[in-house]
């Protein structure tokens, strides 16, 4: 690496991994002297039209200068980046300040030309747009603010990376070049053109895993029974439609492994490998990853245990295996992973340890543990009463200890992946939550994401997993998961009941409930249910339990043709009489009558009925049929019923215009997933609405940001005083009013008579600051007289001046005492949180918690999220606060952290909002630098 004084450090936090167009993988980082050889090899590669691109002019070959200037950099005003892949050069890209004359320069001149270079064979995939972002971001960092760059107008395809970026453009056109400016803040079409790019690649990495044409699977043992060969077997019985290869170093003269063609080595196949299962002892695996990425295979599945689970030495093994896989454009699951399964009939693969495919379907599900992998693929097996009985699995990827291919890589796939209506994921730990949060919100708003976390409560990541470490505590990630639309639960069998719910019905318009069923009890505990889950149910209609099907079938199209209702639960028991009617005609009655109002939901709640389960999901015997109302015959036997946990048979031909009831054994586990259905719908039809954020004409962006770059030239991580404080919230239309010290009682007078009477007195000492309950606050003081009989109090009270440090403040307007908040967290971005004051509030941890920036609709639905906000509304007679100025107060406090990613902290507290307007009685704000790299940076791989 470059050492010369002359220069500067070499920026190693510049070095990336980025996902390119095709789903490979590349390695951008910063070219220094040693690349000479690697530059020089990389030319000669290129075609000749390329260079005259580049140069405007016939260029075979680099002079010496040409090497020198190019690896040689400040770092600064010469800035070289590199686009690698198995460690050789396939693209470069630099700028050069320039000043106004298009001449070298330094700072401050902002300005510099940009100019790039892709070799032939990798044109096409990207890989200039992906520089683009990152020379952009570094350029920024500085203190670039523009680049130009002049290409010629047959290079159309370099003009178009230019002009496709999103960024503000100036074009011109002179003496055969065609001339380009733009400016490198991000604005809103650049940051869209950077997502959809990041979307399309990483979803392409990933259905390159799951779509393979061929697979080896390495580490495949000669004897039967071990992981790789139960691999391979599962690749067979699943029917694999690609080609399938077996891998063993040891294998002697066969030419078959189980009627798999098996070698010595990979290197040893003669055609493409595109998916490569390793399962051979952790040690051998670094030479594995070597042979496959030299044989061009395109991602791994790592079953081999040993890694960043087993300690510092595995973990250390574990990033070395996914840097050697990346330096060859490789994507990796696991290690110590379960495995992936695609049940499309185009693909047939099931490359896990799984020993049974799951049936074919629409859902898509993802586990970082392969032992809750296996219970999810097992439940939903099982549940052949439901939807999944038909309709099944999409893919299933179980990340294992999620080095690479994460949580958030699948949700890019599953994000436009027409084969998935409904996405379940179990997590340990989210690498990246204010991605994760960003990708769930797309996701939800076009198909149902629901998610339970495990290790909620440890306080540290499962062993294995690298993750950012957060300060916001599991309750508060849980609420910004829902406000992105996600679907929170607690455990796996509330994961499985809400996606058959919202795998195959509509969702509830609404939370209005209709129940009927033959039993009054299960019909009283379902409303209660009901009732608990914040739902609005109907009295529930009991059609007594001698209903036939017949009954059920007209009571269910009843109920569903009122407009009074949004969804329906039926309840069923064993019906008592001399003919009862079977699980079929009961199954057949209530789908044929939900199948008249299509737009509603219809749950079953079953109980001690195990057929009736699987015979909702089964295929009517005829469309729209109407259940028989005759008794059978005497002698004829009952039809013979499976056990509740026995799936349907497998042949049974799927009909995608066939109602398919959801049936649970318990009323509430049915009405919570219900309950979670419609609190989702309600969340896609607001962000069908996403509100805006309002442009206050008060507002001095400008001036802030001035007053912050002179406060941190001070020093970092500082906690600004009462009247730095005052000054920047000032700038954002936020009046914090004043308090003035009392040391003494003579002074607190002073100070009384410059605000005016009445005033307050306050302790405001750590250990008494904002706790009115222990009386260190002395309110409507109106004279002098009071104010020293109070100041007397407190010190008799608590000790002397020194250790109350006392203050004076005008009395504000009486209303109900709230607390405004804002923090960077280092994992999940800027989050603005809003209660009540109070120690109530606290014990309660009665917090509402938003993502910033904030819309107005954001700003409302926080205010009325809290328990105790109806204390804000005129509760038990009193008179309402004024909400409208509260809620102003919260998007002016978004802005301002919106803005100045420096101010990392901001505390109101308390805010009196009263009938009239809102009083801020005390503020505090921290500053510090932020972070080289945020999530408006280019586009990177995480590195655990």
């Amino acid at each position: 690496m470059q050492t010369s004084p002359d220069r500067h450090e070499y920026p190693a936090h510049w070095e990336a991994d980025v996902v390119l167009r095709d789903g490979g993988t590349a390695r951008v980082r910063p070219i220094t002297v040693d690349d000479a050889e690697r530059l020089v090899s990389f030319y000669e590669q290129v075609s000749d039209e390329s260079k005259y691109y580049r140069f405007f002019a016939p260029y075979p070959r680099l002079s010496a200068k040409d090497v020198h200037r190019f690896t040689h950099h400040d770092f600064v005003d010469r800035v070289g980046l590199a686009a690698t892949v198995g460690g050789e050069f396939i693209a470069t890209v630099r700028y050069d300040r320039v000043d106004a004359d298009g001449l070298p320069s330094s700072a401050p001149a902002d300005e510099a030309e940009v100019a790039f270079l892709v070799q032939d064979a990798h044109q096409g995939r990207g890989v200039a747009s992906a520089l683009l972002e990152h020379i952009g971001a570094v350029a920024r960092e500085r203190g670039v603010r523009r680049f130009s760059a002049e290409v010629l107008p047959a290079n159309t395809k370099m003009i178009k990376v230019f002009t496709d970026a999103g960024y503000q453009q100036k074009r011109s056109f002179e003496d055969g070049v065609v001339r380009l400016e733009f400016g490198l803040a991000p604005t809103d079409r650049s940051l869209a053109v950077q997502r959809a790019r990041e979307q399309r690649a990483e979803a392409r990495s990933v259905q390159r895993l799951l779509a393979p044409g061929s697979v080896a699977v390495i580490g495949a043992g000669r004897a039967p029974g071990g992981v790789g060969r139960s691999v391979l077997a599962n690749l067979r019985g699943a029917g694999f439609t690609g080609r399938l290869y077996a891998v063993n170093r040891t294998v002697g003269d066969e030419a078959e492994l189980d009627g798999v063609p098996v070698y010595r080595s990979v290197g040893a196949i003669t055609e493409p490998v595109d998916l490569a299962v390793v399962a051979v002892p952790a040690e051998q695996v670094p030479a594995v990853v070597a042979e496959c990425g030299a044989h061009g295979v395109q991602g791994l599945v790592v079953i081999s245990a040993g890694y960043a689970e087993s300690g510092p030495e595995g973990r250390e093994r574990q990033r070395e295996l996914v840097r050697r896989a990346r330096t060859y454009g490789m994507r990796v699951i696991g290690p110590n992973a379960f495995g992936i399964i695609n049940t499309s009939p185009e693909v047939r693969l099931n490359a896990s340890l799984a020993p049974e495919t799951p049936r074919h379907g629409r859902i898509g599900l993802f586990a970082q543990s392969g032992a809750i992998g296996i219970a999810l693929l097992s439940r939903l097996h099982r549940r052949g009463g439901g939807v999944t009985g038909v309709t099944g699995v999409s893919t299933f990827v179980s990340s294992g200890n999620r080095a690479d291919v994460s949580g958030n890589d699948v949700l890019q796939y599953w994000y436009d992946d027409p084969d998935t209506d409904v996405a379940l994921m179990y997590l340990e730990s989210i690498g990246n939550p204010r991605k994760f949060t960003r990708l769930a919100r797309r996701t939800a708003a076009v198909k149902p994401l629901v998610v339970v976390q495990g290790a909620r409560h440890g306080g540290a990541a499962p062993t294995g997993h690298a993750v950012r470490a957060t300060r916001l505590p599991h309750a508060t990630v849980s609420a910004l998961l829902r406000q992105a639309g996600v679907i929170r639960v607690d455990t796996i069998t509330e994961l499985v009941d809400a996606g058959l719910l919202l795998a195959r019905q509509p969702l509830p318009a609404g939370p209005r409930v209709a129940i009927l069923g033959n039993s009054e009890s299960l019909g009283l505990l379902t409303y209660d249910a009901c009732l608990a889950e914040g739902l609005r149910p109907l009295p529930p209609l009991d059609l007594t339990t001698a209903a036939s099907a017949a009954d059920f079938h007209t009571a269910l199209a009843r109920v569903l043709a009122d407009d009074a209702c949004d969804a329906v639960v039926v309840t069923a028991i064993p019906r008592v009489g001399e003919a009862p009617a079977t699980d079929e005609d009961l199954a057949e009655a209530l789908r044929s009558a939900a199948a008249a109002a299509p737009a509603k939901p219809v749950l079953v709640v079953h109980v001690e009925i195990g057929g009736l389960a699987d015979a909702l999901s089964v295929v009517s015997r005829t469309a729209g049929a109407v259940p028989r109302t005759d008794p059978p015959p005497p002698d004829a036997r009952p039809a013979p019923t499976r056990a509740a946990d026995t799936p349907p048979p497998d042949d049974v031909p799927p009909s995608e215009d066939t109602r398919r009831i959801p049936a649970y054994p318990a009323a509430e586990r049915a009405v919570r997933a219900l309950a979670e259905a419609v609190r989702y719908a309600q969340w896609r039809r607001e962000a069908a609405e996403p509100g805006k954020v309002p442009a206050y004409d008060d507002i001095d962006e400008k001036g802030a940001a001035a007053q912050i770059d002179t406060l941190l030239e001070r020093g970092e991580g500082q906690t600004l005083g009462a009247a730095q404080t005052r000054e920047l919230l000032a700038r954002y239309g936020i009046e914090v009013r004043e308090a003035r010290p009392a040391p003494t009682p003579d002074e607190a007078v002073l100070a009384a008579r410059a605000v005016g009477f009445p005033v307050a007195l306050k302790a405001t000492a750590p250990h008494l600051r904002h706790r009115a309950d222990l009386g260190g606050v002395r309110l409507d003081l109106a004279d002098e007289e009071q104010l020293r009989r109070a100041y007397c109090e407190l010190t008799d009270l608590f000790g002397a001046p020194a250790e109350l440090r006392p203050v004076v403040q005008a009395m504000a307007p009486r209303g109900v005492d709230t607390v405004v908040r804002a923090v960077i967290d280092p994992a999940a971005g800027a989050v603005l949180s809003f209660g009540l004051a109070g120690a109530a509030s606290q014990l309660l941890g009665d917090v509402a918690h938003r993502l910033v920036p904030v819309a107005d609709r954001d700003a409302a639905s926080l205010v009325r999220s809290i328990r105790t906000a109806p204390l804000l509304f005129g509760w038990r007679g009193s008179d309402p606060v004024d909400t409208g100025a509260l809620e102003e107060l919260l998007l002016r406090v978004s802005r301002l952290v919106d803005d100045h990613p420096e101010v990392v902290a901001v505390a109101l507290e308390p805010v009196v909002v009263a009938t009239r307007g809102l009083s801020v009685l005390g503020a505090t704000v921290r500053l510090s630098r932020p972070p080289a790299r945020d999530d408006l940076g280019p586009r990177t791989l995480p590195v655990y």
